[in-house]
């Protein structure tokens, strides 16, 4: 299962913006990485380097790789509607990213392990495919057995985020996918215009 394993502080670092989440490392050295750090002198950025940026920052945020970024954004061209919007809104609507939103986990390489581990179902199913496209509609659940994770509670204890498009019940341990989210609901700090620039090269 192919994934992004390396350093996570020093991504962050690159983009200026703690993309994986809570990062006490980044607090600290909130600067782009390298020998000289904050003293280097960055000249100006090409139009090609702030629009393949932002698609770096996009994929790594999503936990994506190449060919499956490209592939939805294939999928994002086809579909009626706002090119770099529907990209997002398919990104929103993996069962790993969902999972994080609900607050399941703590960050979306804890959701991605959770439902590749067999602990989450859709639709009363088990679904271990994280990059899972989910439709409106559908029920996401912690699987009868996995209830006791102290991961998940742990995780569910210190969320406190709200979500128009999805609806989470702490008892049951069960949620909704309400509807596609639209794009002011999507939190994350992305230009999406620049990935289609990019694309469309």
């Amino acid at each position: 299962m192919a994934r992004y394993t390396g350093p996570k502080t020093k991504i962050a670092r690159k983009f200026g913006e703690a993309i994986f989440g809570e990062d006490k490392s980044f607090e600290k050295r909130n600067y782009p990485p390298g020998q000289h750090g904050n003293n280097r002198r960055r000249g100006k950025k090409s139009e090609y380097a702030v629009q393949l940026m932002e698609k770096q920052k996009a994929k790594y945020t999503y936990g994506v790789l190449e060919r499956q970024f490209r592939n939805m954004f294939k999928k994002a061209t086809a579909a009626p509607g706002i090119t770099g919007e529907v990209l997002l809104q398919l990104c929103e609507s993996r069962l790993d990213n969902v999972v994080y939103r609900m607050g399941i986990s703590r960050s979306r390489r804890g959701a991605r392990q959770l439902v590749s581990h067999r602990h989450i179902t859709v639709n009363g199913e088990i679904v271990n495919i994280p990059s899972y496209q989910l439709k409106a509609g559908d029920v996401i659940a912690v699987r009868e057995k996995s209830k006791s994770l102290e991961a998940i509670d742990h995780a569910l204890s210190s969320s406190s985020n709200v979500y128009e498009w999805i609806t989470w019940n702490n008892d049951t341990k069960q949620g909704t996918y309400v509807s596609v989210p639209e794009r002011v609901q999507i939190p994350e700090n992305i230009n999406e215009q620049f990935i289609v620039e990019l694309y469309s090269k």
